[in-house]
């Protein structure tokens, strides 16, 4: 686990944790480090390779009907278009991207991410996280039909 902490927390959607904050972000590698290697492994092999891409979900997603924030950063692109999926196909669906971050906003921008996901759960509480107008499921980038 040392061997692929090391690697593993350079990857292109983490640096950015790294250049904002080089403490928190070696503390994320040294606890990294000390992960169990046969949990990770299992991990991998029984929920990361086992799980239906997000793509065959499409119309799951659809029936959904729970108030849903989808939350990413916009230097995490493997989780940009995902994100635009997930937006276009849950009906109570919200998507915010934040700014300069990459895979570990929560870490990254935490006042940020309280924000948003504080928000978030105010709406829900209140009974005012609303499902989506049907309207804006258009074709026609105006509503008019030809």
């Amino acid at each position: 686990m040392p061997a692929f902490a090391e690697k593993y927390a350079y990857g292109p959607t983490r640096v950015q944790f790294e250049n904002k904050d080089p403490r928190g972000f070696a503390e994320f590698k040294r606890m990294l480090a000390e992960h169990s290697g046969v949990g990770s492994a299992n991990t991998q092999l029984g929920v990361q390779r086992e799980r239906p891409s997000l793509y065959d979900l499409i119309d799951e997603m659809r029936r959904l009907t729970v108030p849903t924030l989808i939350l990413t950063g916009d230097e995490d692109w493997p989780c940009l278009m995902p994100g635009v999926l997930m937006k276009q196909n849950i009906p109570a669906a919200a998507f915010a991207v934040m700014p300069n971050c990459g895979h570990a906003i929560n870490l990254e921008a935490p006042g940020e991410f309280n924000r948003i996901v504080s928000d978030f759960l105010a709406l829900v509480d209140s009974g005012r996280w609303p499902q989506r107008d049907p309207r804006t499921a258009s074709a026609s980038i105006t509503g008019m039909q030809a």
